[in-house]
């Protein structure tokens, strides 16, 4: 009597062991889970605060070529006037040689 409840304590033993060590499995697994969620997390902060910084440089050269644009108009109507003013003076030297 006293052997068979020492082997049924024993297989009882073996068997909490063994529900402990998945527990121990399951708890490490979960640790690697919870790390590998940290780490995406701390990724995606870092594009996110990436992704503002572009748009916000974005925006800076949207700005600087509407001004470009505008200088680029300023300057080509001046070249038309110049051009314009060129040829009615040459015009008007060829006709006052007649």
């Amino acid at each position: 009597m006293a052997q068979t409840q020492r082997t049924t304590q024993s297989q009882r033993l073996d068997r909490i062991e063994e529900k402990i060590d998945k527990l121990s499995e399951v708890l490490t697994s979960m640790a690697r889970a919870e790390e590998k969620i940290t780490n995406l997390s701390n990724d995606h902060d870092k594009m996110y605060e990436r992704i503002n910084r572009l748009s916000t440089k974005l925006d800076d050269i949207e700005h600087r070529v509407i001004k470009n644009s505008q200088t680029t108009q300023t300057v080509h109507k001046l070249f038309w006037v110049a051009i314009a003013a060129a040829s009615a003076a040459i015009a008007n030297q060829a006709f006052n040689w007649f």
